[in-house]
């Protein structure tokens, strides 16, 4: 099965650009590529002028009048305008809205998860929309519930302001903080702190880092401290004789002097 062939002209992402003898106009406003303005002149003139530079004639505002072009490699032209659009699309979420769910009894821990979250979205130019929410009997006790805002919005004040004092909807208290603007705002609390290796950081006094000062070398140290011929206790010898003697036994100091063994074994 045949695939259908790519269309050749731009895609529909990108804009339209014409340049050299696709430039329709009989007369253009030439710019120069340093950007300065070189008049009004006809296309031919314009294009001669391109020529001679090595370069292109680019239609950078086609429904001006007349139209304006500028002379300009259109390699460097079309990567030019894809850098602006890339950091045009860094600052896009700016109008984005994030949502930050609390409740009345939210825990500390959970509470603080939630807050390096906000100040994540404030630090990029997001707003964040704060909803407290209560749940059966708590809406006995709403008071609760507007010091966790409160509380929040407080802690937030370095980056951010409220768009307006929190209010009760229903069954959940809903606040708006807007960031603020860039030269006014704390910086994020994870720029610029570095990891700090204890174990290559110089004494008070000026000495070297101990490295891994454990009890390996505790053990070298008592080696060395130790007198070198110090004498090793002696192994207990074994008597001469039979490993099996029948005689070993016999208790023989109450033999009189002149008695047989035989006379002591039959007393």
């Amino acid at each position: 099965m045949s695939r259908p062939f790519s269309p050749r002209g731009p895609s529909s992402g990108s804009p339209f650009i014409r340049i050299n003898g696709k430039i329709r106009a009989r007369e253009v406003r030439v710019i120069g590529g340093d950007g300065h303005q070189l008049g009004v002149m006809t296309l031919n003139d314009a294009l001669n002028l391109a020529r001679k530079e090595g370069v292109d004639l680019v239609e950078i505002a086609p429904t001006a009048q007349p139209p304006v072009c500028k002379v300009v490699d259109y390699g460097k032209y079309r990567y030019e305008l894809a850098k602006k659009d890339k950091e045009s699309k860094k600052h896009h979420h700016a109008g984005k809205v994030k949502e930050i769910q609390l409740s009345a009894n939210i825990d500390p821990h959970d509470f603080g998860v939630k807050f390096s979250h906000a100040v994540d979205f404030l630090c990029e130019d997001m707003k964040v929309k704060l909803a407290l929410r209560f749940r059966g009997r708590e809406m006995a006790h709403t008071e609760f519930g507007f010091q966790v805002v409160n509380k929040f919005i407080n802690n937030a004040a370095p980056w951010a302001h409220p768009d307006a004092t929190p209010k009760l909807v229903g069954k959940s208290i809903n606040v708006m903080l807007s960031p603020l603007p860039r030269n006014k705002r704390a910086k994020h609390p994870g720029e610029g702190q570095t990891p700090v290796n204890h174990a290559s950081t110089p004494h008070a006094d000026g000495s070297p880092p101990s490295v891994n000062s454990h009890a390996a070398p505790a053990a070298s140290d008592a080696e060395s401290n130790a007198p070198a011929s110090s004498p090793k206790p002696a192994a207990p010898q074994k008597p001469a004789g039979f490993a099996n003697n029948p005689f070993s036994n016999l208790d023989v100091g109450h033999l009189e002097k002149g008695a047989s063994p035989g006379d002591a074994a039959a007393a």
